[in-house]
Protein backbone atom coordinates (compact mmCIF):
# COMPACT_ATOMS: atom_id res chain seq x y z
CA UNK A 1 0.00 0.00 0.00
CA UNK A 2 1.34 3.43 -0.95
CA UNK A 3 1.79 5.96 1.83
CA UNK A 4 -0.45 9.01 1.84
CA UNK A 5 0.77 12.58 1.60
CA UNK A 6 0.25 13.04 5.33
CA UNK A 7 2.25 9.89 6.07
CA UNK A 8 5.12 11.00 3.84
CA UNK A 9 5.31 14.37 5.58
CA UNK A 10 5.21 12.74 9.01
CA UNK A 11 7.93 10.28 8.00
CA UNK A 12 10.08 13.18 6.79
CA UNK A 13 9.73 14.87 10.17
CA UNK A 14 10.58 11.57 11.89
CA UNK A 15 13.78 11.33 9.85
CA UNK A 16 14.76 14.86 10.86
CA UNK A 17 13.95 14.23 14.53
CA UNK A 18 16.03 11.04 14.43
CA UNK A 19 18.93 12.87 12.83
CA UNK A 20 18.84 15.69 15.38
CA UNK A 21 18.56 13.30 18.33
CA UNK A 22 21.28 10.98 17.05
CA UNK A 23 23.86 13.48 15.85
CA UNK A 24 23.06 16.74 17.65
CA UNK A 25 25.42 19.51 16.56
CA UNK A 26 27.19 17.06 14.26
CA UNK A 27 24.19 17.21 11.91
CA UNK A 28 24.04 19.88 9.23
CA UNK A 29 21.66 20.72 6.40
CA UNK A 30 22.73 21.62 2.86
CA UNK A 31 20.48 24.07 1.03
CA UNK A 32 20.74 25.73 -2.36
CA UNK A 33 17.75 27.96 -1.52
CA UNK A 34 16.03 26.33 -4.46
CA UNK A 35 14.80 23.58 -2.11
CA UNK A 36 12.47 25.82 -0.14
CA UNK A 37 10.25 23.02 1.15
CA UNK A 38 13.22 21.35 2.82
CA UNK A 39 14.30 24.58 4.53
CA UNK A 40 10.77 25.18 5.83
CA UNK A 41 10.43 21.57 6.96
CA UNK A 42 13.73 21.71 8.85
CA UNK A 43 12.96 25.07 10.44
CA UNK A 44 9.57 23.91 11.72
CA UNK A 45 10.73 20.46 12.81
CA UNK A 46 14.17 21.00 14.36
CA UNK A 47 14.41 24.70 15.30
CA UNK A 48 17.96 25.95 15.62
CA UNK A 49 19.29 23.47 13.07
CA UNK A 50 22.57 24.25 11.33
CA UNK A 51 22.04 25.01 7.64
CA UNK A 52 24.77 25.90 5.17
CA UNK A 53 24.46 27.61 1.80
CA UNK A 54 27.19 27.39 -0.84
CA UNK A 55 27.61 30.87 -2.29
CA UNK A 56 29.35 30.11 -5.57
CA UNK A 57 29.63 33.75 -6.57
CA UNK A 58 27.37 33.04 -9.53
CA UNK A 59 23.98 32.88 -7.82
CA UNK A 60 20.94 34.83 -8.93
CA UNK A 61 20.14 37.83 -6.74
CA UNK A 62 16.78 36.17 -6.07
CA UNK A 63 18.50 33.14 -4.58
CA UNK A 64 20.58 35.26 -2.22
CA UNK A 65 17.41 37.10 -1.27
CA UNK A 66 15.69 33.81 -0.52
CA UNK A 67 18.53 32.87 1.82
CA UNK A 68 18.20 36.18 3.64
CA UNK A 69 14.41 35.81 3.86
CA UNK A 70 14.65 32.38 5.45
CA UNK A 71 17.27 33.59 7.89
CA UNK A 72 14.78 36.23 9.03
CA UNK A 73 11.66 34.03 8.99
CA UNK A 74 12.78 30.74 10.50
CA UNK A 75 14.74 29.76 13.65
CA UNK A 76 17.72 28.43 11.71
CA UNK A 77 21.46 29.04 11.85
CA UNK A 78 22.25 29.64 8.18
CA UNK A 79 25.94 29.74 7.33
CA UNK A 80 27.27 30.93 3.98
CA UNK A 81 30.24 28.95 2.65
CA UNK A 82 32.48 30.57 0.04
CA UNK A 83 34.88 28.99 -2.48
CA UNK A 84 38.60 29.41 -1.87
CA UNK A 85 38.84 31.68 -4.94
CA UNK A 86 36.66 34.64 -5.80
CA UNK A 87 35.22 34.69 -9.31
CA UNK A 88 37.84 37.28 -10.28
CA UNK A 89 40.68 35.13 -8.91
CA UNK A 90 39.35 32.07 -10.70
CA UNK A 91 39.12 34.02 -13.96
CA UNK A 92 42.72 35.18 -13.53
CA UNK A 93 44.03 31.66 -12.91
CA UNK A 94 41.84 29.62 -15.22
CA UNK A 95 40.45 32.09 -17.73
CA UNK A 96 37.05 33.74 -17.93
CA UNK A 97 33.82 31.75 -18.16
CA UNK A 98 35.29 28.46 -17.01
CA UNK A 99 31.69 27.33 -16.48
CA UNK A 100 31.26 27.35 -20.27
CA UNK A 101 34.57 25.69 -21.15
CA UNK A 102 34.84 23.15 -18.34
CA UNK A 103 31.72 23.11 -16.13
CA UNK A 104 32.96 20.11 -14.16
CA UNK A 105 36.10 21.98 -13.12
CA UNK A 106 34.06 25.05 -12.21
CA UNK A 107 31.64 23.00 -10.08
CA UNK A 108 34.55 21.22 -8.41
CA UNK A 109 36.06 24.51 -7.26
CA UNK A 110 32.92 26.48 -6.49
CA UNK A 111 30.65 23.72 -5.12
CA UNK A 112 32.33 20.42 -4.33
CA UNK A 113 35.39 21.72 -2.46
CA UNK A 114 33.33 24.16 -0.33
CA UNK A 115 30.81 21.39 0.37
CA UNK A 116 33.51 19.01 1.56
CA UNK A 117 34.93 21.76 3.76
CA UNK A 118 31.50 22.52 5.24
CA UNK A 119 30.89 18.84 5.99
CA UNK A 120 34.33 18.10 7.43
CA UNK A 121 33.26 18.93 10.99
CA UNK A 122 30.01 16.94 10.88
CA UNK A 123 28.95 13.30 11.00
CA UNK A 124 25.68 13.52 9.05
CA UNK A 125 24.09 15.83 6.52
CA UNK A 126 20.59 16.50 5.23
CA UNK A 127 19.73 17.10 1.57
CA UNK A 128 16.60 18.00 -0.38
CA UNK A 129 17.10 15.27 -2.98
CA UNK A 130 13.96 13.57 -4.29
CA UNK A 131 13.60 10.44 -6.39
CA UNK A 132 11.59 12.28 -9.03
CA UNK A 133 14.29 14.91 -9.53
CA UNK A 134 16.32 12.99 -12.10
CA UNK A 135 16.99 9.48 -13.45
CA UNK A 136 20.19 9.45 -11.38
CA UNK A 137 18.18 9.80 -8.16
CA UNK A 138 15.40 7.23 -8.49
CA UNK A 139 16.81 4.84 -5.89
CA UNK A 140 17.85 7.21 -3.10
CA UNK A 141 16.75 6.26 0.41
CA UNK A 142 15.52 8.37 3.30
CA UNK A 143 18.71 7.50 5.16
CA UNK A 144 21.91 6.34 3.52
CA UNK A 145 25.67 6.25 3.73
CA UNK A 146 27.80 8.80 1.92
CA UNK A 147 30.78 6.56 1.19
CA UNK A 148 32.82 9.32 -0.42
CA UNK A 149 32.74 11.36 2.78
CA UNK A 150 32.26 8.53 5.31
CA UNK A 151 29.17 10.05 6.87
CA UNK A 152 25.43 9.49 7.14
CA UNK A 153 23.23 11.19 4.54
CA UNK A 154 19.58 11.99 5.22
CA UNK A 155 17.16 12.64 2.37
CA UNK A 156 13.91 13.28 4.29
CA UNK A 157 11.81 14.28 1.27
CA UNK A 158 13.18 11.58 -1.05
CA UNK A 159 9.74 10.00 -1.53
CA UNK A 160 7.86 13.25 -2.12
CA UNK A 161 6.14 13.77 -5.46
CA UNK A 162 5.83 17.11 -7.22
CA UNK A 163 2.22 17.16 -6.06
CA UNK A 164 3.39 16.69 -2.47
CA UNK A 165 5.67 19.69 -2.79
CA UNK A 166 2.91 21.86 -4.26
CA UNK A 167 0.47 20.83 -1.54
CA UNK A 168 2.97 21.48 1.25
CA UNK A 169 3.77 24.91 -0.18
CA UNK A 170 0.08 25.81 -0.32
CA UNK A 171 -0.79 24.42 3.12
CA UNK A 172 2.09 26.14 4.89
CA UNK A 173 2.44 29.31 2.85
CA UNK A 174 6.06 28.47 2.05
CA UNK A 175 8.07 31.40 0.73
CA UNK A 176 9.41 30.49 -2.72
CA UNK A 177 12.40 31.73 -4.64
CA UNK A 178 10.88 34.38 -6.97
CA UNK A 179 12.53 32.64 -9.92
CA UNK A 180 9.85 29.95 -9.64
CA UNK A 181 7.40 32.43 -11.14
CA UNK A 182 9.71 32.86 -14.13
CA UNK A 183 9.80 29.19 -15.08
CA UNK A 184 12.92 28.09 -13.24
CA UNK A 185 12.13 24.58 -11.99
CA UNK A 186 15.65 23.67 -10.82
CA UNK A 187 17.73 26.62 -9.67
CA UNK A 188 21.51 26.70 -9.75
CA UNK A 189 24.14 29.24 -10.80
CA UNK A 190 22.90 32.00 -13.10
CA UNK A 191 25.22 31.30 -16.07
CA UNK A 192 24.28 27.61 -16.12
CA UNK A 193 20.52 27.77 -15.47
CA UNK A 194 17.60 28.62 -17.74
CA UNK A 195 13.81 28.45 -17.41
CA UNK A 196 12.09 25.30 -18.66
CA UNK A 197 8.99 24.97 -20.79
CA UNK A 198 5.80 23.40 -19.48
CA UNK A 199 6.16 19.62 -19.55
CA UNK A 200 9.94 19.78 -19.92
CA UNK A 201 12.17 17.87 -17.50
CA UNK A 202 12.76 20.19 -14.52
CA UNK A 203 16.53 19.67 -14.70
CA UNK A 204 16.65 20.36 -18.45
CA UNK A 205 17.40 23.94 -17.53
CA UNK A 206 20.65 23.01 -15.81
CA UNK A 207 23.80 23.04 -17.98
CA UNK A 208 21.62 23.16 -21.10
CA UNK A 209 23.45 21.98 -24.20
CA UNK A 210 26.12 20.21 -22.19
CA UNK A 211 26.56 16.54 -21.31
CA UNK A 212 26.10 17.26 -17.62
CA UNK A 213 23.18 16.67 -15.24
CA UNK A 214 24.78 16.76 -11.77
CA UNK A 215 27.15 19.25 -10.16
CA UNK A 216 29.06 16.57 -8.27
CA UNK A 217 27.69 17.22 -4.79
CA UNK A 218 25.76 13.94 -4.76
CA UNK A 219 27.86 11.78 -7.08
Amino acid sequence: MHASYEERVELSRDVLHWGAETFGDRLTVASSMGDEVLVHLVGTTVPGADVFFLDTGYHFAETLGTRDAYQAMLPLRIRTILPLLTVAQQDERHGARLHDRDPNACCAMRKVEPLNRALSTHDAWVTGMRRVDAPTRTDIGLVGWDAARAMVKLNPIAAWTDEDVDRYVEEHGVFLNPLRQEGYASIGCAPCTRPVAEGEDPRAGRWAGKDKTECGLHT
